[in-house]
């Protein structure tokens, strides 16, 4: 074997650079928004937490006409509680998607992609050992953050779900 033969690796690469997945993957690691899904716990929550307390501002106020506060305190609380969890739970919608895709290009053997436009797509087949990284790296780091997002999204739908009973005896 010649000493010079380099691996795939290192090996040319047919896709624009946007749309390799590894870079797909770094690009989402470093950006602001998606990199919550990442985080520490507490990184993870503050955000989530903030855009809740942040959607009492426009929830409070119509939960406040429905349901006087003074005299109907826990219709006011569960109404407006529920109706702030929409902006964390659309942001956390669009967290899964995008690590979702991301996960999905990562483990795919064949890689689409466009060259300069929608019209003129083609399809790149990975060598084995870029596969294998990308499998690697969806497989412990992105799917980590898919099963944290599922879970939040479990717990959001016991606490809709309890509010939704609670509702019933208040």
């Amino acid at each position: 074997m010649n000493g010079d033969v380099k691996s795939s690796l290192s090996a040319p690469c047919p896709v624009p650079a946007e749309q390799i997945p590894i870079k797909e993957y770094e690009g989402m690691s470093a950006s602001w928004f998606y990199s919550w899904g990442a985080r520490p716990l507490q990184g993870y929550l503050v955000p989530i937490i903030s855009l809740w307390l942040l959607s009492w501002l426009v929830v409070g106020p119509m939960a406040a006409v429905s349901f006087e506060p003074a005299r109907f305190f826990l219709q006011f609380s569960l109404s407006a509680a529920l109706g702030a969890l929409l902006l964390p739970a659309l942001a956390l919608t669009q967290l899964y998607v995008g690590w979702r895709h991301v996960s999905d290009r990562l483990l795919q053997r064949s890689v689409f992609y466009e060259e300069s436009g929608w019209y003129d797509g083609q399809v790149w087949e990975k060598p084995e050992d870029v596969f294998n990284r990308d499998r690697l790296i969806a497989d412990y780091q992105v799917q980590p953050i898919l099963q944290r997002l599922q879970k939040t999204f479990a717990i959001l739908f016991g606490l809709v779900a309890l509010s939704l009973v609670s509702w019933q005896f208040v």
